[in-house]
């Protein structure tokens, strides 16, 4: 699945991704909820802070339709080096995650999952096409499209009114 694939793509509902277990799911059983696409590891200095923000902005929102769908990956200073089934143990037990644990994925270079294509494609970041580090975030709107990125730094809670604003709140 090369990169003019995700070119002809219109919204992420479109794409098949793998869960943590190696199942494949179809993110269309998403539609009509507001997503935040984050590329997850368990031993980075930034895992603390973000998996405990994602959990307390899912509890507060997914009852409006907020999802999160985390996306392990191993390709910064290898920070995921689990099986994506023990990082799921991890997240669901250690942060109380109750959001999807996919499985890992490679988020830059050739073998880059097509979701993740199309998410740079839509929005670049610092990096242009690169995810620049562990806990990049991608906000998308209830139609599947990709309107804000964030910055690993970024923490969840400083967009919390963007996410309001995808649930059609001001």
């Amino acid at each position: 699945m090369g990169a003019s694939q995700s070119l002809s793509q219109k919204s992420i509902f479109e794409f098949t991704v793998k869960d943590a277990k190696g199942k494949d799911v179809n993110l269309s059983i998403y539609k009509g909820k507001v997503l935040l696409i984050v590329n997850v590891a368990s031993k980075c200095g930034f895992t603390n802070s973000n998996y405990t923000q994602l959990t307390e902005l899912y509890n507060r929102y997914k009852d409006k339709g907020l999802e999160i769908l985390a996306f392990p990956c191993n390709q910064f200073l290898n920070q995921e080096p689990e099986s994506s089934q023990d990082i799921e143990q991890f997240a669901c037990t250690r942060f109380k995650a109750e959001y999807p644990i996919f499985g890992k994925a490679c988020v830059n270079g050739p073998d880059t999952i097509p979701l993740y294509k199309f998410l740079k494609e839509k929005k670049s970041g610092f990096l242009r096409s690169r995810i620049k580090w562990n806990f990049t975030k991608f906000l998308v709107n209830k139609e599947g499209l990709v309107i804000q990125r964030y910055s690993p730094t970024t923490k969840p809670f400083s967009f919390e009114n963007e996410i309001k604003k995808a649930f059609g709140e001001t």
